[in-house]
C-alpha cells in the first residue's frame, strides 16, 4: 500500500521584480510512490528541487499544481491530518540548547495532543531504544552530535507516526556516530515498522540503508530503483590497465574493445574502459594481453557505484552538488 503518492507535483516561485524577470520552476512535475515499510533515499544535487519537494510532502509549502497524498491524506486539502501522521526531523534539528532533553520530547508530544503522562512514557521508551538512557535531564548543548541527532529523532517519533521524514540526518557527524545512527535508522523500519523517507548527500549511506532510491534533477525524477539495480544499469565494471611502455597502449585498447568496450580512455600508460561482467572475462583478457606482448604493471577492476549512477543520470557527482 502506498503511503506517499505524488503525481505531476510542481512548484513555481514568482519572479522577482525586473523587466526580464522570469518565474522560477523549482519542481517541474514529480511522480513518485513510496510503499509502507520502505526506506527510500531521496537524492539530488543542490538546486534540483529536492528540498522543495520535501517541503511540499511535509505540508511546509503548497504545490503550485499536481497532487500528493501522504499517509492517506491530501497535502493541499488536509495538511493537519498529514502532520498528525508523520514525523519530521529537519537537517538543522529543533532542540533548544538550554532545555532539558526529556522536556523537549514531552513538549513535542503535547503539541500533537498527547497527554503529558503518555508523552513522558513514550519519550523514556524512545530514549532507551535510541541509546539515550540516562540523558533525560541532560541539556542538548552538553550532548554529543550523535546524541543530539538521536534526540531529534525521538522528538519526531514521540507521537508514534507511521511515516518518518529524515532530512540529512547524519550531516556533520563523525564516522563512528554516523555508523551508530545508521543502525537506529534501520531499526525504525526493522524493529518499529516505520516507513522512512531519507534525504542524504552521502551515497554510501543511501547504498547501505535504502531499499529504493529516487534521484531528482532539474525538478523531475530521473531515476528510481533499488541501489543494486541502478548500479547494474551502468554498462559494466570499470577495468583499468597500466602498461609498462607507450607502444603497448594501442594493443591494450584493442583488447578492451574486443572484450566489449566501445570507448576505452587513455591517460598516459593507463587504459580504462567499462566492460560487461569483468570478473568473467578478466582471465581471458590477461591471456590475450600476454599473447600480444603487453607487459602489465597493474590491473584494477571497480564495480559501478551510486556515484557512477549519479554521474550518468545528472552529469555530475552528488558530492559536487553538495
Amino acid at each position: 500500500m502506498a503511503i506517499i503518492e505524488a503525481r505531476a507535483l510542481a512548484r513555481t516561485f514568482p519572479a522577482k521584480r525586473g523587466r526580464n524577470a522570469e518565474d522560477v520552476v523549482a519542481v517541474a512535475g514529480v511522480d513518485l510512490t513510496v510503499e509502507e515499510g520502505e526506506i527510500v533515499g531521496f537524492l539530488g544535487p543542490n538546486g534540483a528541487g529536492k528540498t522543495t519537494t520535501l517541503r511540499m510532502l511535509t505540508t511546509l509549502l503548497k504545490p503550485t499544481s499536481g497532487s500528493a497524498t501522504v499517509a492517506g491524506y491530501d497535502v493541499a486539502t488536509n495538511p493537519v491530518d498529514v502532520r498528525r501522521n508523520i514525523g519530521y526531523v529537519s537537517q538543522s534539528g529543533s532542540t533548544a540548547p538550554e532545555a532539558r532533553a526529556g522536556e523537549e520530547v514531552v513538549d513535542h508530544g503535547l503539541l500533537y495532543g498527547i497527554s503529558k503522562a503518555r508523552a513522558e512514557a513514550r519519550g523514556k521508551e524512545l530514549f532507551e531504544q535510541l541509546d539515550l538512557g540516562g540523558l533525560w535531564e541532560r541539556q542538548p548543548k552538553a550532548m554529543s552530535g550523535g546524541q543530539r541527532r538521536r534526540l531529534d529523532i525521538a522528538m519526531g517519533l514521540v507521537h508514534d507516526p507511521k511515516l518518518v521524514f529524515l532530512d540529512e540526518p547524519t550531516t556533520g557527524l563523525d564516522p563512528q556516530a554516523r555508523a551508530n545512527l545508521w543502525t537506529h535508522i534501520s531499526d525504525l523500519r526493522n524493529v518499529r515498522g516505520n516507513t522512512v523517507f531519507l534525504t542524504t548527500h552521502y551515497l554510501d549511506e543511501a547504498d547501505a540503508l535504502c531499499d529504493r532510491i529516487l534521484v531528482i534533477d532539474k525538478g523531475v525524477i530521473v531515476a528510481s530503483d533499488t541501489p543494486e539495480a541502478l548500479k547494474q544499469q551502468i554498462s559494466g565494471d570499470l577495468v583499468l590497465l597500466e602498461v609498462s611502455a607507450p607502444h603497448e597502449v594501442e594493443a591494450a585498447v584493442r583488447q578492451l574493445r574486443a572484450a566489449g568496450s566501445s570507448d576505452p580512455e587513455v591517460d598516459g600508460h593507463t587504459v580504462s574502459a567499462r566492460v560487461p561482467a569483468a570478473a568473467t572475462i578478466l582471465p581471458g583478457l590477461v591471456r590475450e594481453l600476454d599473447g600480444a606482448d603487453v607487459r602489465l604493471v597493474s590491473i584494477d577492476v571497480r564495480r559501478p557505484t551510486l556515484d557512477d549512477v549519479f554521474l550518468t543520470v545528472t552529469g555530475r557527482s552528488l558530492r559536487e552538488g553538495a
